[in-house]
């Protein structure tokens, strides 16, 4: 079963943000909010909010152990650009874009190492072995 949990119109470019998503991808949950809540970037308190969000998910609407559960997809997306002026000197005009990102978070449940197939052997065609053989 997936659980997710999204934010939305977070005021920070989603470029800073791939970057904190991308350390935490594939991680327990709760090894991911440790992790988090040490990195210094400004998105890393705005990802753990997602993240605690999809644990509690888990727990509350779903009754799943978070323990059990893995970081499946993490992404940021953007949100709408909002432009902001601000005003030089000699009367010029100094545009700036305000960006904003909409995170989503899937937990997933790990599933069970089943015993790997043994693979089928594999046999060469007569007209490789007499390629060797030459």
């Amino acid at each position: 079963m997936d659980v997710r949990a999204s934010a939305q119109y977070l005021p920070i470019s989603p470029q800073k943000i791939r970057l904190v998503c991308d350390q935490v991808r594939g991680m327990n949950p709760m090894a991911a909010l440790d992790v988090l809540n040490n990195m210094p970037q400004k998105g890393a308190p705005l990802v753990w909010k997602v993240v605690k969000s999809a644990v509690s998910n888990a727990e509350n609407n779903f009754e799943i152990d978070p323990a059990g559960m893995f970081i499946s997809q993490i992404y940021a997306n953007e949100g709408p650009r909002r432009q902001w002026r601000r005003f030089g000197a000699r009367g010029r005009f100094k545009p700036l874009i305000r960006r904003t990102a909409h995170v989503t978070v899937v937990l997933s449940e790990r599933e069970e190492a089943a015993p790997a197939a043994k693979p089928a052997r594999r046999t060469t065609t007569r007209s490789s072995r007499t390629k060797q053989e030459k």
